[in-house]
């Protein structure tokens, strides 16, 4: 799963990425509105985190700019404790949930979960398929009760193929959602990352659908 952090405020913008990354998120950091706008409507995220208060465009502006430019993506806002009207404004321009700061990395973590899994209309966060088990609580992935070993790559592929579950998944779409922005993708990486996959998780357990992509087949 693929974050975009949007805060000015670096020391808030390195705690926030290194606790996501720590907790399986392919992560992008955006330190102003206009670097932030571009990021939202030119890249895929799975869910973004926004600072309502920032140079350049402010966040609210951003949000619905994103929104009339038609980009769904779940929005997280983080506001001014004591400011309820930041927080009304921020709902109605189109954010999914928000945070007041000071906050507790573990519910903002929390929050961004519980965003993703609503976008792909799953209720849990406990994730079964087949013999397959996805706690995003604990960014761990269980195969028949038993954990497995997975680099951070790994783990984001699994559950990104297992919250979208039956659907064929192109290339584009993994290095998409599974890649952070500074990262070298040559033509020969996803299939090294699938082919790791097949032995971790079994050799029939992601299919390829010649011209289309790979569908976990579980």
């Amino acid at each position: 799963m693929r974050v975009l952090i949007v805060e000015d405020d670096l020391d808030i913008q390195r705690l926030l990425a290194a606790a996501l990354a720590a907790a399986g998120y392919a992560v992008d950091t955006a330190g102003d509105g206009e670097d932030g706008h571009h990021l939202g409507a030119t890249e895929s995220y799975d869910a973004i985190i926004l600072d309502l208060g920032l140079p350049q465009i402010d966040g609210l502006s951003i949000l619905e700019r994103w929104r009339k430019e038609s980009i769904s993506v779940p929005v997280l806002i983080l506001t001014a404790r004591d400011s309820w009207t930041e927080k009304v404004k921020g709902l109605r321009a189109g954010a999914d949930d928000y945070v007041a700061k000071p906050f507790q990395m573990e519910e903002v973590i929390a929050r961004i979960e519980a965003l993703i899994r609503r976008a792909k209309g799953i209720a849990s966060n406990v994730v079964t398929v087949g013999p397959l088990t996805l706690d995003a609580a604990q960014s761990v992935v269980f195969r028949d009760g038993h954990p497995i070993a997975m680099t951070p790559l790994e783990y984001r592929l699994t559950a990104y193929m297992m919250m979208r579950h039956g659907a064929v998944i192109s290339k584009t779409e993994i290095t998409e959602h599974i890649y952070d922005q500074n990262f070298d993708c040559d033509s020969n990486v996803v299939e090294v990352l699938i082919n790791r996959l097949r032995k971790k998780l079994g050799a029939d357990a992601i299919e390829t659908r010649r011209g289309q992509g790979y569908v976990l087949a579980l």
